[in-house]
């Protein structure tokens, strides 16, 4: 990408950027392609009309470029989970993506090799002790908002509570955590791909200063090691992981660290904001907060879709599926699938069966992450509905635009009165 500084490289690549675009409005709009829909404005805007009219057009649908494309609970679960299917060809190297995405793009057996290597952090046991300092964030947050009256619940909460908790695993010292989250951020935009010569510019500067930081934390870290997910990556350099792996795995764990938890956040109060009952509900009972999370996840999930390839001849969903096909396996539609969920466009937080979603996708591949997202979002909106019970919307909300990834840029709020203080106990800063 460093050759995009070159006029003709820009103009190239400008001018395939807009034959795709050309290519994607043609079959969305002319063609009736309901999956590249699914990637204009109206389905970037609002994708859950278009799922359900592929679910009327059948469990498997085939795609413009020869896969395929499944809003079926259980075929993309059965995909999910298939060691038939992987995230690349057996045959091939990690793909030239924005990102590199570590081990999401690897197989077996190496993806089990690096995942086990940062699998105790997210342990069951580390949760309970990052509880004390998810919960003191959150009240440190909400008392700042609390001040203003009227804010951005993204900026103001939803962002600053992930990136503060990843940074902290990880060992960023906290001089470096907001670089850390500018950087980070500006590459986890690019989940979607490139959109413009200028994002292509910005990506390349935000990968090269977020590698310089990086390898400046790990120098520092095999100097003096901490009791933090990067000194115990870097211990094992060179056996249990190559030097050359330990970069893209620590910026997969800050990337998705943050991304995957401040769009569930969003999405969560948004949710919650424009369902009144549902949040006057919570208000009443704040230990509801987990349910509340669990069908947040279900009905708009932070993960849109994933994709999967055949490793040999499968059938799914009674259509042969040949070696080398990839099925695009549609997460959010799933998620909304009658046959599992019943009353699927129904938002309700003590909803039973909410916590069957895929939202963390599932199989070798179900993220690594999920106990750490859950808990930070249980603790805000625990605490958002007990110390918030006013918060009501108070403006326009602007989504990214985005489809692998979903949630809101922008949510304006306004919150009536001065707020309770924090229940004794629970109120524990960093």
């Amino acid at each position: 990408m460093s050759t995009l500084h070159d006029i003709g490289t820009a103009g190239r690549f400008a001018s395939s950027l807009y034959r795709q675009r050309a290519d994607l409005w043609w079959a969305g709009r002319v063609r009736g392609d309901l999956l590249s829909r699914v990637r204009l404005r109206e389905g970037r805007r609002d994708p859950y009309p278009l799922y359900e009219q592929m679910r009327a057009r059948g469990p498997i649908l085939p795609t413009r470029l020869g896969n395929w494309s499944t809003t079926s609970h259980a075929l993309c679960s059965q995909v999910l989970r298939s060691r038939q299917f992987g995230t690349r060809p057996l045959e091939s190297a990690p793909g030239n993506t924005p990102i590199d995405l570590s081990f999401l793009e690897l197989n077996e057996p190496d993806h089990t090799r690096l995942r086990r290597l940062a699998a105790p952090a997210f342990s069951p046991r580390m949760m309970s002790t990052y509880e004390t300092l998810v919960t003191g964030c959150v009240d440190d947050l909400i008392d700042r908002a609390g001040r203003r009256g009227s804010f951005d619940l993204v900026d103001a909460l939803a962002a600053p509570l992930p990136i503060t908790v990843i940074t902290s695993m990880l060992g960023i010292p906290d001089a470096h955590a907001a670089t850390f989250q500018r950087y980070g951020a500006a590459i986890g935009g690019a989940i979607d791909g490139v959109r413009s010569v200028r994002h292509a510019r910005e990506l390349l500067r935000a990968n090269v200063e977020l590698e310089r930081l990086f390898e400046s934390l790990f120098e520092l870290r095999a100097r003096e090691p901490r009791d933090d997910l990067v000194s115990a990556v870097v211990a094992e350099r060179g056996d249990t992981i190559a030097p050359h792996e330990l970069l893209p795995m620590c910026q997969l764990l800050l990337i998705a660290g943050f991304e995957t938890t401040v769009n569930l956040v969003g999405n969560a109060v948004l949710a919650l904001q424009r369902h009144p009952d549902q949040w006057q509900r919570l208000v009443d009972d704040p230990t509801l907060a987990g349910s509340a999370v669990e069908e947040v996840l279900r009905h708009d999930p932070p993960v849109q879709e994933t994709a999967r390839v055949a490793h040999a001849q499968v059938e799914v969903g009674g259509v042969p599926v040949r070696k080398g096909q990839y099925v695009m396996v549609l997460i959010a539609g799933a998620n909304r699938d009658p046959d599992v969920f019943r009353d699927p466009e129904r938002l309700d937080i003590t909803r039973a069966s909410a916590a069957d979603h895929l939202a963390f996708s599932g199989g070798i591949h179900y993220c690594l992450g999920a106990p750490l997202a859950r808990l930070e979002a249980t603790v805000a909106l625990r605490r958002l509905a007990e110390r918030m019970p006013s918060l009501r919307l108070d403006g326009p909300v602007v989504m990214r635009p985005s489809v692998t990834i979903r949630g809101p840029l922008h949510v304006p709020v306004h919150v009536a009165g001065a707020l309770p203080r924090p229940r004794s106990g629970s109120h524990a800063r960093r």
